[in-house]
């Protein structure tokens, strides 16, 4: 398996600029949100099994996932985000495994904003983790999706704390500034990281 690299961090934080910066580097990268979407697409066992748990409120015309309901409903009830979790999760880790077998480059990323809590930092060799202070997080992303800054903090609150993700990764980047720093930061890192993986 090729070497694999975790790349995490809070909703906010930046990972996308991070990873979009890699590809530009010819690096490929599996993402954990478009996965997660991708098995709930219509014709997956996984939005059949969670139209019969929720009803049929929870498609869209088109008979896509209306995300936003289901989203509301799994904040409110941590019964339901649970079960979700049961059917989706399993779903997720079978596609990620895919995804990551079939990488051609001298590492391939997986980027997850759930990589520590879901457990899927065991496909990986090295965790790099994308910090800015909360209060950055509740800033960038209430302006970026139009959120209320309390559902923000409510999605927060269900990732694991700032502090522990520190903790568990093996090099932090902090995304405090502005973009021009971080692609610095993310081109140091690349470097690095072709190190790791054995290649000049």
């Amino acid at each position: 398996m090729t070497y694999t690299v975790g790349i995490t961090g809070g909703i906010g934080s930046g990972k996308s600029a991070v990873t979009r910066r890699l590809e530009e580097h010819g690096i490929p990268v599996v993402d954990a949100d478009v996965v997660a979407r991708e098995v709930v697409e219509p014709g997956r066992p996984a939005l059949a099994a969670i139209a019969q748990h929720c009803g049929p409120e929870i498609l869209l015309a088109d008979g896509t996932l209306d995300r936003a309901t289901l989203r509301k409903r799994v904040f409110k009830d941590p019964a339901e985000r649970a079960w979700l979790e049961s059917v989706t999760h399993p779903a997720i880790r079978e596609e990620i495994i895919h995804q990551l077998g079939q990488a051609r480059a001298p590492y391939v990323v997986l980027s997850s904003p759930l990589l520590l809590e879901a457990g899927q930092n065991d496909f990986t060799d090295y965790v790099v983790v994308v910090d800015v202070p909360e209060e950055l997080q509740v800033a960038r992303t209430s302006a970026r999706d139009n959120n209320d800054p309390a559902l923000v903090r409510k999605i927060m609150a269900a990732q694991l704390s700032r502090a522990d993700r520190i903790a568990r990764g093996d090099e932090v980047i902090d995304n405090r500034g502005s973009l021009d720093e971080l692609r610095e930061q993310v081109d140091a890192l690349h470097q690095r990281l072709l190190s790791r993986a054995g290649k000049p």
